[in-house]
């Protein structure tokens, strides 16, 4: 992964749309669901800061053929106290703005940490397609977030679920700016 940074504006602007497309066809067939398995799951990181899961959500089986491990690290702008239950409530309407993105297969909604940093984890179908819907949802995030809060991690060949449950799987892998995101369930 080299320099992290968002596509052209007008590129990521139509990949956002064509993922609101078919976002929609994909929630009028039903084929996008709202597991509770993970919800509630503490998920510990590094520096010693932690985030609950709030929401979980899959598309179809949630597994990947050519799998991988995304992880997406914000701060929102105006995030204060009571703003952040608002936040977890309204980001629901953000679904079709990544469920329709080519290799979405799940995704785990983290509430902030100690420093009121958000993560989205995901399990996507091919490390490619994850550089580029995180490349493309940048251009979203940087209208509500802190600048130069935006960071994401691609971690090739791996499930998110076992990155999850076993986070020694990532020592010794080149991965860029990984240090402040490897998981450890059930803290």
């Amino acid at each position: 992964m080299g320099e992290q940074m968002p596509l052209p504006p007008g590129e990521a602007w139509r990949a956002v749309a064509a993922c609101f497309l078919t976002s929609f066809a994909l929630l009028t067939r039903h084929r996008v669901r709202l597991p509770k398995e993970h919800v509630g799951m503490r998920l510990g990181f590094d520096r010693d800061t932690t985030a609950v899961v709030y929401r979980e959500t899959r598309l179809g089986s949630g597994l990947a053929k050519d799998p991988c491990t995304l992880v997406i690290t914000f701060r929102l702008r105006l995030a204060r106290g009571p703003a952040h239950a608002l936040f977890r409530r309204e980001s629901l309407l953000n679904t079709p703005l990544f469920v329709g993105f080519p290799g979405f297969a799940s995704k785990l909604w983290l509430a902030h940490d100690e420093r009121d940093r958000y993560r989205g984890v995901y399990e996507w179908d091919g490390p490619d397609r994850a550089e580029r819907y995180a490349r493309s949802l940048w251009r979203v995030l940087e209208l509500v977030s802190v600048p130069g809060s935006i960071r994401y991690s691609v971690v090739p060949g791996m499930r998110r679920d076992d990155v999850i449950a076993e986070p020694r799987l990532l020592e010794g892998l080149e991965r860029g700016d990984t240090a402040g995101w490897r998981t450890a369930a059930g803290l």
